[in-house]
């Protein structure tokens, strides 16, 4: 009790859980409690306090879901992790302590033990040729599992044999840009907005990038169709960053782009997490011998894992095989036969049926708040994936004019009208407003940085790797970030 320097006397009147688990949390970071120390029992620790113990539960729970914490059967909650936090790029601001940056599940959620069993199951049947050098595309038993769940959640018949197991999507997109360079594509239409990394993959291997404009059905076939390109990279099923699906019309008219000689390069980096639609298909299945299907578990299990697929056109398997042996003559296997066994087993399935809870509930948290701190703001792509896009009214923007003339004391010529052009003539408006966001402690991506082209402000928040009372208080923070102090 002492050590934790927990005074009955500052218990405050609300949100008492919360105030707990920041208390707790900061024990932790600082070094007053250890790893593997365990925190005191939560009766105890109620009494002491003079809280009801459910605040307590509640407090060591918000713990335990951020993987600081595990509770032990018999054991109480023991300390597993230290919180991470950001260091400053320079003197002065604060570190940021609400990572809000989009791209990343509920990390915490890994499924550990179940992990834990497909490994010993994997090795108790491990026959000594399978730890040689495997096939360039992959382990036989897991294309065939993926092969197997790609019909069933995402409409997709895959013949094993043309599915390469790849070392993420950044692989899968690198090994498909190397074969359209070498077979004469010196340009490939890209979303805009759209991925920064997947922009970044196809310029590093030799494509110039040609901004094809995404609106309220998604990625412009018609502009992609005059732009004279000759493939195309998309996220039909939840488009990054704007959250928008595809529209019924569109993705007729891509795979007729497709069928009349075009390349399509499908993206189908989170289209597991769904709330409040239906699923929707994959756009392959429109035309399979045109579109290169590319998926991974980083947003279903954790990027750490580096084990992502592509499934390769007949036409253009050879060719990709060919590079993926280049690349690493074979994936490593072991994780592969892992993952197999959770796809078989259904523990991968039981696993994101917890985990889109966990982040619908923390979506909602992030919801709720932005409605109370930036109730004027418009919120898109909520629907599904892990991350939601914010934009901000014309007069929201130049209502901050002021604010951002301070941030910017060598433009102080800058005028509200200018600073709803989204910063034509200087640093874009939301990219001014996501500094601010840091400095108050918040890592949020502007939309200008998965833009090639100028266009209206906006913030990228990813809510699925941080807890609900982190997710308010950074909405909290964000709407002092707009209104000034």
């Amino acid at each position: 009790m002492e050590l934790l320097e927990l005074d009955p006397a500052h218990v405050p009147p609300r949100d008492r859980a919360g105030w707990l688990a920041a208390t707790l949390r900061g024990a932790v970071a600082d070094g007053r409690v250890a790893v593997g120390s365990r925190l005191p029992a939560s009766r105890v620790l109620a009494a002491q306090l003079g809280v009801s113990r459910g605040v307590v539960v509640d407090a060591y729970q918000r713990l335990v879901d951020e993987g600081l914490c595990v509770g032990r059967r018999g054991g109480g909650t023991v300390v597993h992790a230290a919180p991470v936090t950001a260091t400053p790029a320079r003197p002065g601001p604060a570190p940021v302590d609400l990572d809000l940056s989009p791209g990343l599940p509920d990390l915490s959620a890994f499924p550990r033990a179940a992990w834990l069993r497909a490994e010993r199951a994997v090795l108790d049947r491990l026959t000594p040729r399978e730890l040689g050098y495997g096939d360039p595309r992959g382990s036989p038993v897991l294309r065939e599992a993926l092969a197997g769940r790609l019909a069933r959640t995402r409409g997709i018949r895959a013949d094993p044999a043309d599915l390469i197991v790849t070392t993420g999507v950044a692989q899968g997109l690198a090994l498909v840009a190397q074969v359209l360079v070498a077979r004469g594509h010196a340009r490939a239409g890209v979303e805009d907005p759209g991925s920064h990394g997947a922009i970044a993959q196809t310029r590093s291997w030799g494509l110039d990038p040609v901004p094809i404009p995404v609106d309220g059905s998604g990625l412009d076939v018609a502009v992609l169709a005059a732009s004279g390109v000759g493939a195309v990279f998309v996220t039909p099923a939840h488009q990054f960053p704007t959250g928008v699906v595809l529209a019924g019309p569109r993705r007729r008219a891509l795979a007729a782009w497709a069928n009349d000689g075009g390349v399509v390069v499908e993206d189908d980096y989170d289209a597991e997490h769904r709330y409040d639609r239906a699923p929707v298909a994959a756009l392959h299945s429109l035309a399979p011998d045109r579109i290169v299907h590319v998926g991974s578990v980083s947003k279903t299990l954790a990027p750490a894992l580096r084990i992502g697929w592509l499934l390769a056109p007949p036409a253009m398997r050879d060719e990709l095989v060919a590079r993926k042996y280049c690349s690493d003559i074979a994936g490593p296997a072991l994780p592969q036969l892992a993952l197999a066994e959770l796809i078989t087993t259904g523990e991968l399935d039981r696993h994101l049926r917890l985990v889109r809870v966990r982040h619908r509930t923390r979506r909602d948290a992030l919801v709720d708040a932005l409605a109370r701190h930036l109730p004027a703001a418009r919120l898109h792509g909520v629907a599904a994936g892990l991350h939601l896009l914010v934009t901000l009214p014309d007069d929201v923007v130049v209502a901050a004019a002021p604010l951002l003339t301070r941030e910017r004391p060598e433009r102080e010529d800058l005028s509200p009208e200018r600073a709803v052009r989204a910063g034509l003539d200087g640093p874009p408006v939301d990219a001014v407003l996501a500094e601010r966001a840091r400095r108050a402690g918040v890592a949020v991506h502007p939309l200008s940085h998965h833009r090639l082209t100028p266009g209206p402000p906006g913030l990228v928040l990813g809510y699925a790797a941080a807890t609900p009372d982190r997710l308010r208080e950074a909405a909290r923070r964000l709407g002092t970030v707009l209104t000034g102090p």
